[in-house]
C-alpha cells in the first residue's frame, strides 16, 4: 500500500478497502501518543537544562549574580522560553518524523491507524507541518464526531490526508 495513493485505489492484503478511522480509535491513539510525546518532551528538557547548568557552572554563560544556575534558569524568562521552544520542536519533530517515515506514530501503530494522502501528491514536510498545526493539539479531531459520512478531522481536510483503520496484516511493518 502506498501512502500517496487515494483511498479508493488502496487495498489491504486481504483485498478489502480500508475504512476511515472513527473518533474513539483516534482518541485512543492520541492518548498513547500523548504519553510518548510527554516522555520525548521530558528528555528534551533534561538535555537542555543540563546543558545550561554546565554552561552556567563553568562560566561560559554569565550567572548574572544568582547563587546557583538553577535559580537563574527558574527566574529567567529567556531561559524558560528557550527551553519551551526546544521541547516544542522535539515534540513536533516526533510527530512529523513518524508521519513522514511510516505514516504512523507509535500510538497510531498500536491502534492500527495510518495517514494516507487523498490527492496524488507526496507527503512533504510542509504538508505534514500544516497537518500538525491544523490539529490544534488534537482539538481538530473533534470534527470527526460531526462528520458522520466522511469521518475526516480538521487536519485531514486542511492537509488533504485521511486516517485509515488497517487490518492486522496491513499494519505489519513487513507489508510496507
Amino acid at each position: 500500500m502506498s501512502k500517496n495513493k487515494p483511498r479508493n485505489k488502496q487495498k489491504s492484503l486481504s483485498g478489502d478497502i480500508p475504512q476511515r478511522a472513527g473518533f474513539f480509535r483516534r482518541l485512543l491513539a492520541m492518548i498513547y501518543d500523548t504519553l510518548v510525546a510527554i516522555a520525548v518532551g521530558m528528555c528534551a528538557a533534561m538535555v537542555m537544562i543540563v546543558t545550561l547548568v554546565v554552561l552556567l557552572s563553568n562560566g561560559v554563560l554569565d550567572i548574572q549574580g544568582y547563587e546557583t544556575p538553577a535559580a537563574l534558569i527558574q527566574q529567567s524568562l529567556v531561559y524558560k522560553v528557550m527551553i519551551q521552544i526546544w521541547v516544542g520542536l522535539w515534540v513536533a519533530g516526533f510527530f512529523l518524523w513518524f508521519w513522514k517515515k511510516g505514516g504512523q506514530t507509535l500510538g497510531m501503530r498500536a491502534w492500527r491507524l495510518r495517514i494516507y494522502s487523498t490527492v496524488d501528491a507526496p507527503m512533504t514536510w510542509g504538508r505534514l507541518t500544516l497537518r500538525l498545526i491544523a490539529s490544534l493539539g488534537g482539538v481538530g479531531t473533534l470534527l470527526v464526531l460531526l462528520d458522520f459520512k466522511n469521518k475526516q478531522s480538521l487536519q485531514d481536510r486542511v492537509a488533504k490526508t485521511e486516517m485509515l483503520k488497517l487490518s492486522k496484516e496491513a499494519n505489519d511493518h513487513k507489508s510496507w
